[in-house]
């Protein structure tokens, strides 16, 4: 799809609502969509982001610095998911239940259309999470536009939001659980701080992410360093774990929904 043949798209389906309020999470789909709805001329945009220990402090600051630089309307708020012992449990569908816990926030907070930031690609993954957007009513101007990820990231250059088209896929922190293995912030907060320190030992990384699983912590790198900084890594991420009464199980390459685990 060329971007003016996106733009007007994107434009035709923004133009179908008199006000929105967006979930936020802090990612470059659902912050672009917060920058074209007010380009848009919409009557009211909320712009809504979950603080919460599934969500990187790096991503709460991201959503602020914009919403001060480009005036947004910014509404913060806990989705309690947490207190969800569904959520708890890390079950295969365990983003339905987050989603649930976010969208039933939101209601509760504005009597407006919640719209996400979900795109044409995300449709044909496994996302329970739009059960959730389903039974909330939430609407999806990218999915309506079929716009995909690809358009996404060119919308972004195009306004010029160099910090957002540079940015590269980061899901919410609990997804680095693997599946069964119950979600606690303590883990939460180890996750984020241990993919900070390794992003910074080892710079140029396209995608990092800190595993949880049952066999001990797995950092998964793309794209692989050379084998003096991956024993460098290792050393380091080692004593991460150890510090934190944690069993150091590996480095590999990323694979992408490595933690979800679900049966054939």
């Amino acid at each position: 799809m060329s971007l003016s043949a996106a733009k007007t798209r994107i434009g035709d389906a923004l133009s179908r609502h008199d006000a929105l309020a967006i979930a936020v999470s802090g990612g470059v789909d659902s912050m672009l969509l917060t920058h074209l709805a007010h380009q848009a001329g919409l009557g009211e945009v909320l712009a809504v982001h979950a603080v919460s220990p599934a969500v990187p402090e790096e991503a709460t600051r991201r959503v602020q610095r914009h919403a001060r630089a480009h005036g947004w309307t910014l509404r913060l708020l806990d989705a309690g998911e947490l207190d969800d012992p569904n959520y708890v449990a890390n079950p295969v569908d365990r983003c339905f239940f987050c989603k649930t816990n976010l969208y039933s926030r939101i209601r509760a907070a504005t009597a407006l259309p919640i719209a996400s930031g979900t795109n044409a690609d995300d449709l044909g993954d496994y996302r329970p999470g739009l059960n959730a957007a389903r039974d909330h009513g939430v609407v999806h101007p990218f999915v309506e536009a079929d716009i995909d990820k690809a358009a996404i990231y060119a919308l972004a250059a195009d306004l010029g939001l160099d910090d957002l088209e540079a940015l590269p896929a980061q899901p919410c922190l609990a997804s680095r659980i693997e599946t069964g293995i119950a979600v606690d912030a303590r883990t939460l907060r180890f996750i984020e701080r241990t993919e900070i320190a390794l992003r910074d030992l080892l710079p140029g990384t396209s995608a990092l992410r800190c595993r949880v699983t049952a066999a001990g912590i797995v950092a998964e790198v793309s794209p692989m360093p050379d084998a003096g900084a991956v024993d460098e890594a290792k050393r380091f991420a080692e004593s991460l774990c150890a510090d934190a009464g944690r069993v150091f199980a590996g480095l590999r390459p990323y694979r992408k929904g490595s933690a979800f685990l679900i049966e054939q």
